[in-house]
């Protein structure tokens, strides 16, 4: 198998990333990116003249609905099944102590 990815490649990435990698793992993606760009190079040999460029496999669509202005439901319906309120807002447990860093 030709080498498409050498040693140097991975190097140079890695300390782009900031990655520390040993060298036996130097190695390892230098064969495994050589072998992804072998598979893809495959893929270059299938005739696809007359073929769609396709955005997606399945035929989908958009799921999300228009937005729209409506009111809002109103204080008293927000708070109405609140364990805890204090006049018009939610009462939750103190969480940081205050003391500040």
């Amino acid at each position: 198998m030709e080498k498409k990815i050498d040693q140097d490649q991975v190097r140079k990435v890695a300390k782009l990333a900031r990655l520390e990698l040993e060298e036996w793992e130097v190695e390892e993606f230098a064969r495994q990116l050589s072998s992804i760009l072998e598979y893809v190079e495959k893929m270059n040999e299938l005739d696809t003249a007359g073929v769609e460029p396709l955005a997606h496999c399945l035929p989908i669509s958009n799921v999300l609905r228009e937005d729209m202005v409506k009111g809002s439901i109103g204080t008293e319906a927000a708070l109405a099944n609140a364990p805890q309120r204090d006049g018009e807002f939610f009462k939750v447990p103190k969480i940081l102590d205050g003391g500040g860093a």
